[in-house]
């Protein structure tokens, strides 16, 4: 209790400005009292306005007061200090250099804890109290301590700014908006705060949505890395089993094998990792993007808030994809078969196809493939001579101009008997070089109606429509082309297709990363329709002819 009862002392006998003990005090005549040299401090700075205020009350005063020593205040905290009362304690919260300082005290200021945007002044716990107890200052706009309370002064009107002028992007005050704003689309600039912030949640949403796009994409990296390690496990792995059945040299290309299949591994994995790590550096950076969004929306002031919103930087787009499309791809299985072919040739073999060995190893790419072309010139870069394979005609099919062009006929042609050639009733034929890579090629027909094809190579010769025929099973996928129309067919499933009616078509075939496409080719390139699957093994290309005289041709293109 005698503790409580200093307490108050101390409160009853400090100066409400420098909040000390009072010194030489004096009192004015609504009753308050302060230090002489704090009052008079704060009576000179307001010598300018022509009216004097109390400052605990605010209660005016005109003239300025005449200053009357308090003598039995002043003998009462002699008394106070010899029992031991000395100054205020040293832990009040003055203000330093990087706080806002509280614009009514005088002397040494206390650190504001509220600024009030209607009074443009900023206030501590004590000044704060009036805006708390009395009902018109209950209603003012109080936000957290801010230093740039004048930036909310029209510098033309010294008026609050409560507008925002749409036509010029600016706050400005009730004046602007007679002169120099006259016609301007203004709102309050509370309303304008209203959109922004809704833009804002529209922006901060985005980069959420990317930040969970990017997260899901680095564990898809990580689940590719695991992937790749596997697979070149297995290979390296079967690998050395084959070359374990050959000799000195087979022991020696086993070792090479290993080498590759191990840098290429090094090598797929670092670029997966370093888009991975490139990945988790956007994911950083649209964090701190969003964490910059998110503490200017919790900015109370409205004009601050419109102030510094445009100067936030637009979101970057993103250098990646929206998203990673891991291929359903074998990673080094090719790898094991080239081993596996080369074992079955002997040493002189082994030697001629060393280069093959090696090639399938460092052609291994799981990964970002490049995007499928947007234009002809684009496709044009993949183009790839196909010829046909006259082993594979049907005996009604003629082949001409290099074997590239093809004619449905009455009459038989004396092609020799062949295990690969299409039954007499299939009027189908094959190219002769095999597709295992990015290519594209044209095709084009006049007469009739034809089918072209992809295919691989172990497609039936002879038996029912499902087992031969392109498309009606799930070794062959076709595009059936009609005067006015296309059919699309996979394992007997029909899909319409609608396009510009052309009788040139584009195929392009990215075998590793699963993607077959159909154009139809004109003055412009229009998709028909895009296959997203798996190829395990080589593909050929294919064409069917409906009704004598049919010609189809497999177009050199520049």
């Amino acid at each position: 209790m005698a503790q409580k009862g200093l307490q108050l002392d101390r409160e009853t006998f400090s100066c409400s400005i420098c909040l000390d003990l009072l010194k030489d005090p004096v009192t004015t005549a609504c009753g308050h009292s302060y230090c002489r040299n704090c009052i008079k401090a704060h009576f000179d700075e307001e010598d300018r306005k022509g009216i004097h205020s109390c400052p605990q009350c605010r209660k005016t005063f005109t003239p300025r007061p005449v200053l009357e020593k308090s003598i039995m205040l002043a003998e009462l905290v002699e008394e106070l200090k010899k029992t031991g009362l000395q100054a205020a304690p040293a832990d009040h919260c003055y203000a330093g250099p990087e706080d806002v300082a509280c614009d009514v005290c005088t002397g040494r200021k206390l650190k504001a804890i509220k600024s009030c945007l209607v009074c443009v002044i900023s206030y501590c716990e004590k000044h704060l109290q009036p805006h708390y107890d009395a009902a018109p200052l209950k209603k003012h706009k109080l936000v957290a301590p801010s230093k740039k309370l004048q930036e909310n002064i029209c510098s033309r009107h010294d008026e609050v700014m409560k507008i925002f002028c749409r036509t010029d992007q600016q706050s400005i005050c009730y004046l602007c908006t007679i002169d120099e704003h006259k016609g301007h689309e203004t709102v309050p600039a509370a309303a304008e705060r209203t959109e922004k912030q809704k833009e804002l949640e529209v922006r901060r949403l985005n980069i959420q949505q990317r930040i969970q796009e990017r997260e899901k994409d680095v564990k898809l990296l990580q689940q590719e890395v695991e992937a790749i390690s596997g697979s070149a496990d297995k290979a390296v792995e079967d690998s050395e089993k084959m070359f374990t059945e050959l000799i000195r040299l087979i022991q020696k290309r086993s070792s090479d094998v290993k080498q590759q299949v191990r840098s290429q591994q090094e090598t797929e994995v670092s670029r997966v990792k370093e888009l991975q790590e490139k990945l988790e550096q956007e994911i950083a950076e649209l964090k701190r993007k969003d964490g910059e969004l998110e503490q200017l929306s919790h900015t109370e002031d409205h004009n601050q808030f419109l102030h510094n919103y445009p100067s936030l930087s637009a979101l970057s787009e993103s250098t990646h994809s929206s998203s990673i499309n891991i291929r359903p791809l074998s990673y080094f299985e090719d790898v094991t078969a080239a081993v596996s072919e080369t074992r079955d040739k002997l040493q002189d073999i082994l030697r001629e196809e060393w280069t093959n060995i090696s090639l399938t190893v460092t052609e291994v790419d799981v990964l970002l493939s490049p995007p499928e072309p947007k234009t002809r010139a684009g496709f044009l870069k993949y183009s790839h001579e196909i010829t046909l394979d006259p082993n594979t005609a049907n005996t009604h099919l003629l082949l001409s101009e290099g074997n590239r062009k093809v004619t449905r006929m009455k009459q038989q042609q004396s092609y020799s008997n062949h295990p690969d050639r299409f039954a007499d009733w299939c009027f189908q034929v094959l190219s002769r070089e095999s597709l295992t890579k990015r290519c594209y090629w044209e095709v084009e027909w006049r007469g009739g109606e034809v089918c072209v094809a992809v295919t691989c190579k172990n497609i039936s010769r002879v038996g029912s429509l499902n087992e031969c025929v392109f498309g009606f099973n799930d070794k062959s996928w076709a595009l059936y082309c009609y005067t006015n129309s296309y059919q699309f067919l996979y394992n007997s499933a029909q899909t319409v297709l609608s396009g510009p009616p052309s009788s040139r078509v584009g195929v392009y075939l990215d075998h590793r990363a699963g993607i077959l496409s159909f154009y139809s080719v004109s003055e412009t390139m229009t998709l028909l329709h895009r296959v997203q699957t798996t190829f395990t093994q080589p593909l050929y290309a294919g064409l069917y002819l409906y009704g004598d005289g049919v010609t189809s041709e497999l177009v050199k293109v520049k």
